[in-house]
């Protein structure tokens, strides 16, 4: 029996066969579509057609907004995990664009004053969508080599700034209604066709690589950074998340591939971080230089990786 349970927040972006075969549990934002709202992520539901639906509404410029996940819900998450004797390591949205972080160290000081002998780490990924949901992945998967709960955590954090992801957008007017372009560039741009290329630095925080004119050339610029900033594509997980825009997913699997990447995960980016960039983003998400660093360390990486083949 393990000692103990992953609880991510949804915006791990992690697919329903993800989920199920890693067991790792979800507590979910919410998000409201005029006014009515919904689950990010409901078990046994279909994400993929959940995502679908808040993208046309998207599409249709209808009033999108998103809400934290609180306290509360994750309070209601690892409860039944300490009831059965089991720590809980909570993987969560980068704490630079979410407040969820302190809803989950405030969860945690909580569930302490009832259950001071369990356990509950909390890790800030620094990331967003697969960028964080790949920790999740990894972590269960050194859980199930029987790791303990504390060298999970401690791999996780040494690799923190590792874990590299670029993005790209179809429009420019959500990053502009986010606040993080002037109108004045996003009118610009949407005149010119130019595409950002933008990335989450070393402080977790979303920034511009540069820009590339057309779509095609967005993408390629994506696969270009995965072969100068990879390191070891062959023993890695590479993860792709879309919003709605499958066959561009497709192709940009196969320019990674072209690369050195043996296992690509493509998933349908998860609606509240995908309320944030909007349909027709595109994101490549792997291990590789360290965030903020050009020079790659390779015996670095590659001593984390070799943890997968087997316990010493």
């Amino acid at each position: 029996m393990r000692s103990f349970d992953i609880i991510a927040d949804s915006a791990a972006n992690l697919t329903d066969e993800m989920i199920e075969t890693y067991d790792i549990g979800v507590v979910s934002y919410s998000v409201n579509i005029d006014g009515t709202e919904m689950e990010s992520y409901v078990k046994g539901a279909d994400s993929e057609e959940i995502a679908k639906k808040f993208y046309d509404a998207m599409r249709e410029d209808k009033n999108t907004k998103t809400t934290l996940v609180n306290a509360g819900k994750i309070i209601d998450a690892v409860t039944p995990c300490f009831e059965a004797g089991r720590d809980v390591l909570f993987v969560s949205l980068s704490s630079t664009i979410s407040g969820t972080y302190s809803q989950a160290k405030f969860a945690a000081e909580e569930l302490a004053k009832t259950y001071p002998d369990r356990k509950m780490l909390i890790f800030d990924s620094y990331n967003a969508g697969l960028g964080e949901g790949l920790f999740a992945l990894y972590a269960a998967k050194l859980r199930d080599m029987d790791y303990s709960i504390d060298e999970c955590y401690e791999w996780m954090e040494s690799n923190k700034f590792r874990l590299n992801s670029v993005f790209t957008v179809s429009s420019l007017k959500y990053l502009k209604r986010g606040g993080r372009i002037s109108a004045t560039l996003a009118i610009a741009g949407t005149l010119l066709n130019i595409k950002p290329i933008l990335w989450a630095d070393e402080n977790g925080k979303i920034v511009s690589m540069g820009v590339e004119r057309g779509r095609k050339k967005a993408i390629a610029k994506l696969a270009e950074t995965f072969a100068q900033r990879v390191e070891h594509p062959d023993n890695q997980i590479v993860a792709i998340s879309h919003a709605d825009c499958l066959e561009d997913a497709l192709l940009l699997r196969d320019m990674v591939m072209e690369h050195g990447a043996k296992q690509v995960e493509i998933a349908m980016f998860e609606i509240c971080t995908g309320s944030h960039v909007g349909p027709g983003s595109l994101a490549l998400f792997y291990l590789g230089s360290e965030r903020g660093k050009e020079e790659k360390k390779s015996s670095a990486l590659a001593k984390a990786l070799a943890m997968f083949k087997k316990k010493p």
